[in-house]
């Protein structure tokens, strides 16, 4: 049965976005929320200490550092985004006394269910109201193979994780495509007797192979397979620096698209290939941006993230028909897409993305509402969606005003603050806390960009 997480905000905002015509200037977006939770569980099980420099200081992220402290694990902040991780090694996690309370947080709970699967302590894994209608079963059922004892209610959280399971090495193909899914089963991997081999149809974001690699883990990637082997103890990490989260720069860069005359930067944006499918969906689209990456850090191995500065002027854009290549490298992007579609000339199809249904909300049903709403017409699709675009350029449409509900989805009312840059009237989204999940601090950024934003009680 679902509870209020210790982490759930106590009362629903709204935003309050009236409409405005340009936005500019040269900003930085917070840090990378993926990579932060990864540094942090990475950091704890490595020998010796790792300092995170960037850390995204999100309520998940803040929920992944809090879990790691009730397994024994000395986390130190510094400050709001310098982490100092005193890795305690592959063996010396210890049972926490009371559920992990791992808040809205869904990657957390799918990574953590990989790290605690091999423990020879029993783990519960709890999260809020909206974290425990996810599916859990996606990693469980993998786990299960390798030999770990995991119970879900009807596939859902809570997860309750039986200690003491004898891991082995098993050869895995994912049925989707799912970086989460892959990550856990390379945390269980290290505690697994053999070499465990992970198969993926299409590629998602490395975020996890990467980091592996820098904490002195051995893995090979031969085309699409994965493959590590058990028992590799992790070097500390020495610094890891998160770059600006690509997921967050998606809302700009489509404001950029959308309003940016005079121009819009994004500055130190994680480029990782595996997460920038947006930037291919855009330009496609015609959409005016320049992406002017930065020189590796002397010494670079390869395995560090590379970032970039996003250059986006305004520009006309059309509809498209999204090339099903591209949704599992745009997956959390396609909430501020669906914008730059309805601001579109012509029509934009989305298929492939059935994914989008299990997020925080489903998204898909959450953005046809929304447009609807705006008047965009929109057809709702088992695995996507059809915007009939209002026209870019002097002679376009404006979506009307109204009041969007997100459905307590963070990235849903963000994407709906972009587009009161194409709206005729005020627009209210409702239930907007669970932007603090990812993007503390958007409402200031918004703000100093151009847009009217306000955040109401």
């Amino acid at each position: 049965m679902s509870r209020p997480s210790q982490l759930e905000a106590g009362t629903a905002r709204h935003y309050v976005a009236a409409p405005v015509s340009r936005v500019q200037g040269r900003i930085e977006v917070p840090g990378d929320k993926s990579i932060s939770h990864r540094a942090l569980l990475l950091g704890a099980i490595a020998d010796g200490a790792t300092r995170i420099e960037g850390f995204l200081p999100s309520e998940d992220c803040l929920a992944t550092l809090t879990a790691l402290r009730a397994l024994g694990v000395a986390v130190q902040r510094p400050s709001d985004t310098t982490v100092q991780v005193q890795g305690v090694g592959l063996a010396g996690l210890h049972a926490s006394t009371a559920p992990l309370d791992l808040g809205n947080a869904g990657t957390a709970m799918r990574l953590m269910m990989g790290l605690l699967a091999g423990q020879p302590f029993d783990s519960t894994l709890v999260g809020d109201s909206s974290l425990m209608r996810r599916p859990m079963e996606r990693v469980a059922q993998p786990l299960r193979a390798m030999g770990a004892r995991i119970d879900t209610q009807q596939g859902h959280p809570p997860v309750l994780i039986h200690g003491a399971a004898a891991l082995r090495a098993i050869d895995y193909a994912l049925p989707l495509a799912s970086a989460q899914v892959k990550s856990a089963l390379l945390l269980a991997a290290l505690y697994a007797h053999g070499t465990t081999s992970v198969l993926e149809s299409v590629q998602t974001r490395d975020h996890t192979e990467r980091m592996l690699q820098q904490f002195g883990v051995r893995l090979e990637r031969r085309g699409a397979r994965i493959e590590l082997s058990g028992g590799q103890p992790l070097t500390a990490g020495g610094t890891v620096r998160v770059p600006g989260d690509f997921s967050s720069a998606a809302f700009f860069i489509v404001a950029g698209c959308l309003a940016a005359s005079e121009g819009l930067t994004i500055c130190n944006v994680g480029c990782n290939p595996t997460r920038t499918g947006l930037l291919q969906m855009l330009k496609l689209m015609g959409a005016n941006i320049h992406v002017q990456p930065h020189a590796p850090a002397p010494g670079d191995s390869g395995a560090s993230e590379p970032t970039a500065d996003i250059h986006v002027r305004a520009g006309l854009l059309r509809g498209i028909r999204v090339p099903e290549s591209l949704v599992a490298l745009s997956i959390d992007e396609f909430p501020a897409f669906f914008i730059a579609a309805a601001a579109a000339e012509g029509q934009t199809v989305v298929t492939g993305a059935a994914e989008l249904r299990v997020k925080e909300s489903d998204r898909l049903a959450a953005m046809a509402q929304g447009l609807t709403t705006l008047g965009v017409q929109c057809e709702l699709l088992p695995d996507g969606l059809c915007v009939q675009g209002l026209g870019s350029g002097a002679a376009a449409g404006r979506f009307d005003g109204g009041r969007i509900d997100s459905h307590a989805d963070h990235r849903i009312a963000m994407a709906f603050a972009i587009a009161s840059l194409r709206a005729r009237g005020p627009l209210q989204i409702d239930d907007v806390a669970n932007v603090a999940t990812s993007f503390p601090g958007f409402v200031t950024l918004a703000r100093s960009v151009g847009l009217a934003l306000q955040e109401q009680g």
